[in-house]
C-alpha cells in the first residue's frame, strides 16, 4: 500500500515549484516521477501508458485496464488521485482536464514524446483553450534527487539484498568458470533474496575484460590470477542499489595489488569529502588528482559518480560537467577506476547518502581486495 503521507509530500514539493513558476496544471507521463508522486509500488513497466495532471487543488491519472485494478489495489480507497481507465487517447484527456481546470499555463514534462506535445495543443485548439505550454526542464528530476525518509529506508533495503550477494559470490567464484556462469549466480541469488528486479544488467568483466568499464559478461573462462570487476544492483519496491566490487581469483600480483591500493584511496578521499553543499565536479577532481598522481591519470575516464533512486542515473552527478552544488538528501555513487588495456580494471564502488556533515554509504562490504577460489 502507498505511502499516502509521503507522497502527499512530494505533490506538496510539485506544488510549490508551480507556484514559483506561475503554472495552473502540469502534465506528466514519465514513469519514474509517476511512481515517485503517485507511490503505486511495482505498478510501473515499460510501457508508456499513463498520464497525469497536477493542478493547484486537483490530481488526475489517467490509465488503461492493465493497469487500472493494479493501482487501485496499491493507492488504496483513500487514494487523493483520481483515477480513470476511459477509452480515449491521453492527449484528448489532458486537453479536457485543462479545460475542466480552466487553465491557461499548462506546463509539460519535456520526457513527453513530440507526437503527444503535437496532439496536445491541437485537443486543446479543438476544445477551445488557447495555452502556454512551457517545458518541464528537468525541474521534477531535481526535485527527486532529494530523497525522503521512505526512499532511503528501500534503498537501504536494496543494499542489504546486494551485499548479502557478494558475500555469495564470493564464495562461488572459482577458475573455470565463465562470466556467464557468475552472472547467472548472482542474479539468481539477488531474484531469490528479496529483490523486486535487477538494478540494470549485471557487469561480469574477468582478466583483461575487466578494462571495459561497461564490458558485458560472456564466455571468458576465468582463469588463476584474474582480477574480476562485478558491477550490479538489487531492485526493491522499485528503488535500485549500485555496487561494484573488483575480487582477485587467487594470489594477485604486486601490480594488481598496487593499482587497487590507488584506486582504494581515491574513493575513500572522495568520500571523505562529501558533504551537503559541495559542487560535483570538485568531488569528481578528488579522484583524478590521486589517481593522477599516482601515475595512472589516463585510464580513469568515466565520472565519479551519480544519483540513485527509482533511475539507476539520476541527478545529482559527481563528474567534471555538474557545476551545481549537491543538496542534502541526495543518494550518489562515488566509482573510481583505473583500467589498463590488455592487461584488466580496477573499480570499487558505494552508494549512499549526501548529509549536512559527510556521506553515509548504504553499501556495507568490505574495501579489501577480496581473494576468491582459495
Amino acid at each position: 500500500m502507498a505511502d499516502n503521507t509521503a507522497c502527499a509530500g512530494r505533490v506538496e514539493r510539485l506544488r510549490e515549484l508551480m507556484g514559483e513558476r506561475g503554472y495552473d496544471a502540469v502534465i506528466l507521463r514519465n514513469n519514474p516521477d509517476l511512481r515517485w508522486l503517485t507511490g503505486a509500488e511495482r505498478t510501473f513497466d515499460f510501457e508508456v501508458a499513463h498520464t497525469a495532471m497536477v493542478t493547484r487543488d486537483d490530481l488526475w491519472l489517467h490509465t488503461d485496464s492493465r493497469y487500472y485494478n493494479t493501482f487501485r489495489e496499491r493507492l488504496g480507497a483513500d487514494c487523493p488521485w483520481k483515477i480513470d481507465q476511459d477509452v480515449i487517447a491521453p492527449a484528448r484527456w489532458a486537453a479536457e482536464r485543462a479545460r475542466c481546470a480552466r487553465a491557461r499555463v499548462v506546463a509539460v514534462e519535456d520526457t513527453c514524446t513530440l507526437s503527444f506535445f503535437d496532439d496536445f495543443t491541437a485537443e486543446c485548439a479543438a476544445v477551445g483553450i488557447a495555452c502556454l505550454t512551457p517545458r518541464l526542464h528537468g525541474d521534477i528530476c531535481d526535485l527527486r534527487s532529494v530523497k525522503d525518509a521512505e526512499e532511503v529506508e528501500l534503498m537501504r533495503r536494496a543494499q542489504e539484498v546486494t551485499d548479502a550477494a557478494f558475500d555469495h559470490i564470493c564464495g562461488f567464484i572459482h577458475a573455470g568458470l565463465t562470466e556467464q556462469e557468475i552472472r547467472v549466480e548472482l542474479e539468481n541469488y539477488m531474484l531469490s533474496h528479496g529483490a523486486d528486479e535487477l538494478s540494470f544488467g549485471t557487469i561480469i568483466a574477468a582478466g583483461a575484460n575487466g578494462a571495459n568499464p561497461h564490458a558485458q559478461p560472456g564466455p571468458y573462462v576465468v582463469q588463476e590470477g584474474d582480477l574480476i570487476v562485478m558491477d550490479y544492483g538489487a531492485g526493491y519496491h522499485d528503488y535500485h542499489s549500485d555496487m561494484t566490487r573488483t575480487v582477485c581469483v587467487g594470489e594477485p600480483s604486486s601490480e594488481q595489488r598496487a593499482v587497487y591500493d590507488v584506486v582504494r584511496r581515491a574513493h575513500e578521499a572522495c568520500a571523505a569529502a562529501v558533504r551537503a553543499g559541495v559542487v560535483g565536479r570538485d568531488i569528481h577532481q578528488v579522484a583524478v588528482d590521486v589517481i593522477t598522481e599516482a601515475g595512472y591519470g589516463e585510464y580513469f575516464g568515466h565520472g565519479l559518480g551519480h544519483g540513485v533512486g527509482l533511475e539507476i542515473h539520476e541527478r545529482p552527478n559527481f563528474n567534471r560537467a555538474w557545476d551545481r552544488p549537491v543538496p542534502a538528501g541526495s543518494v550518489v555513487t562515488i566509482e573510481p577506476g583505473i583500467y589498463l588495456p590488455g592487461k584488466f580494471g580496477i573499480r570499487l564502488e558505494d552508494f549512499g547518502l549526501v548529509t549536512e556533515d559527510g556521506y553515509e554509504p548504504f553499501t556495507c562490504s568490505t574495501h579489501d581486495l577480496v581473494i576468491v577460489g582459495k
